[in-house]
């Protein structure tokens, strides 16, 4: 079945490159406007803007925002407001990594990667609500990892922040509910972006049982079909080849 999404307008954090590039132009492709937030790279958020428009026709405008500042993510979702009258879905997809050990990890490297992964999604949900409450509609999809659920050495600060959104996500699901907003994860395995270039001969890899890594795409079709999905909330949805089972 083909999802119309025309009239609708998308947030998608970290869409300039990876995952969240893919969700946009996906969510693009069935007539969403998209906005594009990003954290650094401009030109390649225009050119995602780009792509959506001359591709798939519809509006797209890109936003730089550390989501990681609460106040900022505050202005660049009411600038958002302003560009767009409104807005029906919000892709949480941001995220960064600082691999290491327990017994050498940082502080700093805990706290950046919780401050970016989970409080970035909770600033957004935040911010984000009273607009769709007003509307008597939203979907948030908040994209966690399978390393959220099963943990993965090396990983302690990213899979505690990947863990608290599967947490972040059932709560609010079940508190917006009521008012007509769904609330649903997705956890990705192994998926072919920048962030993985480096797990190529990772024996993890072996584990797969469907025996490859996902692409990009794979995780853009699931976070479609959870935008239409109008009786799902509270689900997390691994998309990992089947590494978590």
């Amino acid at each position: 079945m083909v999802i119309s999404m025309k009239g609708k307008v998308a947030i998608i954090t970290g869409a300039s490159r990876g995952i969240g590039e893919a969700v946009a132009y996906k969510l693009a492709s069935l007539g969403a406007d998209i906005a594009v937030i990003y954290a650094g790279n401009t030109a390649a958020a225009e050119r995602v803007c780009e792509k959506c428009k001359t591709e798939y026709g519809v509006t797209a405008r890109p936003y730089q925002c550390n989501v990681a500042e609460f106040e900022t993510v505050k202005d660049t979702v009411e600038q958002i407001k302003k560009d767009f009258g409104t807005f029906h879905i919000l892709v949480n997809n941001a995220g960064i990594t600082r691999d290491k050990l327990i017994a050498m990890m940082k502080e700093d490297d805990f706290d950046a990667v919780l401050d970016t992964n989970l409080k970035g999604a909770f600033h957004m949900i935040r911010h984000c609500t009273g607009t769709f409450l007003r509307n008597k509609e939203g979907c948030i999809i908040n994209i966690s990892s399978v390393s959220g659920l099963i943990g993965n050495p090396g990983q302690s600060n990213y899979a505690a922040s990947k863990a608290g959104l599967v947490g972040l996500t059932k709560s609010v699901a079940k508190e917006l509910a009521p008012k007509g907003i769904r609330c649903n994860a997705i956890a990705p395995g192994f998926i072919k972006t920048d962030m993985t270039d480096d797990l190529a001969d990772n024996p993890l890899l072996q584990m797969i049982p469907l025996g490859k890594m996902g692409e990009p795409e794979d995780v853009a079709d699931a976070v479609a079909y959870l935008a239409g999905a109008k009786y799902v909330t509270g689900e997390v949805l691994r998309i990992d080849g089947g590494i978590a089972m």
